[in-house]
């Protein structure tokens, strides 16, 4: 298996353009003092790269209000409602326990 952006035998195949261009970005600056590598991960340099943590607990409690919307409505059963509920749960415990967990790892 060959690695993220290399072609055949290694070989990466990026331009030289794009090389000088990535290599001058402000970006790849903030990335570099971050510690993290551009080679490594290029995603850094798109810029959205360590930003997503944000997201993930406002995703995981919209998707839970869009569960229990589900639940509105005509029920068939015990089961529709324990299929749209207990995710819905987890997905509200998940939105409070992630931003804990994070915020205690970067402590």
């Amino acid at each position: 298996m060959t690695p993220h952006g290399a072609g055949p035998g290694g070989h990466t195949v990026a331009s030289k353009a794009v090389a000088h261009s990535a290599t001058t970005s402000k970006t790849r600056e903030i990335a570099v003092a971050s510690g993290i590598d551009p080679a490594d991960e290029p995603s850094v340099d798109w810029g959205w790269h360590q930003n997503f943590h944000r997201g993930v607990p406002i995703a995981a409690a919209v998707v839970g209000v869009v569960l229990l919307l589900f639940t509105i409505g005509h029920p068939v059963s015990w089961t529709e409602f324990l299929f749209s509920a207990v995710p819905a749960v987890v997905c509200f415990i998940g939105a409070i326990a992630y931003p804990l967990h994070q915020r205690r790892r970067r402590l």
